[in-house]
């Protein structure tokens, strides 16, 4: 290699303005973009030198989950991310509450990566695999049967995709009479306020729906205190729907089911024994993650893989779960669970109990490259979702990688600096912004100096 050739490789691959011991954080700013494919905040965390990170808050999480962290993360050194990580973790929590501290965790990475020269997945241990699998999920708008889903499913499959997942619950039961029972009316109730519970962004929990009262209650009532139950012929339906969707798509690629619906953990089972016979890779989020003891339960008495985890913040409530043999698989989202170094000591102690990892994504491409390097860098991953094919501009936010960014149904795992993305695309995020929050990387100084005495113990 010549000493131009060499030159021009180092120029390309490393940053050799960077002086890492002295990198500072001197900023952080937002955009809420819309229907990527849900509602969701992008993070730009800049410094002294120049260096910017990206990150992402989960849809349906607010950003001042991110802005009260601001005061507590500048001036740091963004290379210690084990460090400023453990700083600000007490201010995250499950579910959209993880969105803050997850999401400046992965924009950290970025800034880390870019400052060394070397991408997440190195930085991690390095990487078991070069592509990660992607597994498809599956929606189908109105009414529809199985063969119509089986249709959709199908479709994913010729665009290359090896791994499959639909939504199959009692939603598709609710104008069907004799196959779905409940105490006060509470059927009924879901069907009047099933637009507002349902025409939201994506399925995201959205103010409007906060601010609709009832249609609130309804989707925050957990699964043992609804009064829901599946008589026999709801039971044949959704068999019925499982084996028309089998018939069109074969048995050989493995197909996942979620949203099943706020029902006990007993009908969960007379679920799960019918679906036995169709080969389903997993049933997800049956009931709530809380309930260790019903997992136990449920995952006894089938022989379907049992899976949950997107609302869990942090490897604690992951290891209940696994040391209690409550599920087969887990499925943690890197913008919930706590960001890219816990989601790989997440897959760690699965890895452990023999547990495989899953990993929920419906997010934009910079989250998906953050999940993206951690899946390289897990022995026990099985696949990790895309819930964006339907979105043609997806893969337009960012600058530096493939188009489209999955091909074939993988993505392939970039071995440039950091996450990998050179830049956004400022023209694609103006034209895709929340118009209920405008506003691209505005200032947010009234936050500098946000203050609170952070201990939790004496």
């Amino acid at each position: 290699m010549s000493t131009n050739d060499l030159m021009d490789f180092v120029s390309k691959n490393v940053n050799i303005s960077s002086n890492p011991s002295e990198l500072k954080i001197t900023d952080m700013r937002f955009v809420d973009i819309d229907g990527a494919p849900k509602r969701n905040t992008l993070i730009k965390i800049m410094t002294n030198q120049g260096i910017v990170g990206y990150g992402e808050i989960r849809d349906g999480s607010s950003k001042t989950y991110a802005l009260m962290l601001k005061s507590r993360i500048l001036g740091e050194n963004p290379c210690n991310v084990d460090r400023i990580f453990r700083k600000i973790k007490q201010f995250g929590g499950h579910s959209r509450q993880g969105g803050g501290v997850s999401g400046i965790e992965i924009a950290l990475w970025d800034l880390a990566g870019k400052a060394y020269g070397v991408p997440l997945y190195q930085m991690l241990g390095g990487k078991f695999r070069d592509k990660i699998r992607m597994y498809c999920d599956t929606d189908v708008e109105g009414r529809h049967t199985g063969k119509d889903m089986g249709n959709a499913l199908k479709k994913r499959m010729e665009m290359g995709f090896t791994f499959l997942k639909m939504d199959l619950g009692i939603g598709l039961l609710l104008d069907i009479p004799g196959t779905l029972n409940a105490p006060l009316g509470f059927i009924e109730d879901m069907k009047k306020y099933s637009s507002h519970i349902l025409n939201v962004q994506g399925g995201s929990v959205t103010k409007e729906m906060v601010k609709h009262r009832k249609s609130y209650d309804i989707v925050n009532t957990a699964h043992p205190f609804t009064g829901i139950h599946l008589t026999e012929k709801g039971l044949d339906y959704l068999e019925q729907y499982i084996k028309d969707v089998r018939s069109v798509i074969g048995y050989e690629v493995p197909l996942a089911v979620d949203h099943f619906g706020h029902v006990c953990v007993e009908d969960c089972i007379k679920f799960a024994r019918r679906m036995e016979p169709y080969n389903i890779a997993w049933i997800e989020d049956m009931i709530p993650w809380i309930y260790t003891d019903q997992y136990v339960r449920l995952k006894n008495s089938t022989t379907i893989p049992i899976c949950t985890g997107e609302d869990i913040y942090l490897k604690e409530g992951f290891a209940e779960l696994i040391k209690a043999g409550a599920v087969s698989i887990i499925h943690p989202d890197i913008l919930t669970c706590g960001g890219a170094l816990e989601l790989k000591k997440i897959a760690d102690i699965a890895d452990e109990f023999g547990v495989a990892v899953a990993v929920h994504m419906a997010e934009s491409p910079i989250a998906c490259m953050a999940a993206a390097h951690v899946c390289a860098a897990m022995r026990n991953v099985l696949a990790m979702e895309f819930h964006s094919v339907d979105v043609p501009w997806w893969s337009d936010i960012v600058v530096g990688l493939p188009k489209p960014i999955i091909q074939d149904g993988y993505c392939t795992v970039p071995d440039k600096p950091g996450l990998g993305i050179d830049a956004l695309n400022e023209e694609v995020i103006k034209e895709h912004i929340n118009p209920q929050i405008p506003g691209i990387w505005e200032e947010t100084s009234k936050w500098d100096k946000e203050f609170s005495n952070d201990r939790i113990w004496s």
